[in-house]
């Protein structure tokens, strides 16, 4: 019975999101564009279908994401858990005896950004456009590979307590030295691929990893320390995936160069 008043409540404030952007697009057809709304029905039966997903997924996050996210980063950053895992030395713990979460963050980011819905469709339609050069696994592995990057340096800097902006300000500086280097073709689908990541799977378990780390660490403040994570899941992709480009330019050039030296040596 409570689970259904949650599912009611859920979705009459899901209705109320949802209107506005309704009556956004349908007031400009009607009133700006002055032209019927075609297959009416079908999209009034879209926009209910919305209404249920997202009411059904904003109750399983509350109900299972972040309550999962949390646990596991309480369970892994545990002093009994750590300390049956690793030799550690002293009575405190140190950075490198938290290499579970490391390798779980990890695991997490790569995991949930390959499953992620917007990459996928943004990997097919790039796919579709570059011609077959850019294909949709290269993508979305290459992205992958970045949240997983970010997010493990992300767990890390809550672990030290580092502060954030030097991550951040540092990441950037490489962001910019590869945008001078990387085919031109790849700059703007890399810096999109940023920002398709912070979607409907990676975010709620990434948030609620960082706010469980940072509850269960001593001296770490969940407001201050437990966000940021989402900021590193944006930043990484954009430098990997220009790596990926990169990379495949390289081999690229030197599959031509060795042809090259292989038709010089036939002449000679």
């Amino acid at each position: 019975m409570e689970l259904l008043h949650h599912l009611l409540a859920t979705g009459l404030s899901t209705i109320t999101d949802v209107l506005p952007i309704a009556g956004i697009i349908f007031g400009f057809q009607l009133l700006v564009l002055r032209q019927n709304i075609p297959n009416l029905k079908s999209v009034l039966v879209g926009f209910i279908y919305v209404l249920i997903g997202l009411t059904l997924f904003l109750v399983g996050l509350e109900e299972a994401l972040f309550p999962l996210g949390k646990l596991m980063a309480q369970q892994l950053t545990d002093p009994g858990f750590i300390r049956s895992t690793v030799h550690v030395v002293g009575d405190s713990l140190q950075w490198h005896d938290y290499k579970w979460i490391y390798l779980f963050a990890a695991a997490i980011g790569f995991s949930t950004t390959i499953a992620e819905p917007a990459l996928i469709a943004v990997a097919i339609k790039a796919q579709q456009v570059s011609g077959g050069a850019i294909t949709v696994w290269g993508l979305r592995t290459a992205v992958a590979i970045g949240v997983a990057i970010g997010i493990t340096l992300g767990t890390f800097r809550i672990v030290t307590g580092t502060p954030l902006h030097y991550y951040i300000i540092a990441g950037y500086i490489i962001v910019v030295i590869q945008t001078v280097f990387a085919p031109r073709m790849i700059i703007a689908l890399a810096y999109d691929s940023g920002g398709v990541t912070t979607s409907t799977v990676t975010v709620p378990l990434v948030a609620a990893l960082g706010l469980g780390l940072a509850s269960t660490i001593p001296g770490r403040s969940p407001l201050l320390d437990g966000f940021g994570l989402i900021a590193f899941a944006s930043l990484f992709p954009i430098i990997t995936v220009m790596g990926y480009a990169q990379l495949g330019e390289w081999r690229v050039r030197r599959a031509m160069n060795k042809q090259q030296d292989i038709d010089t040596q036939d002449s000679d």
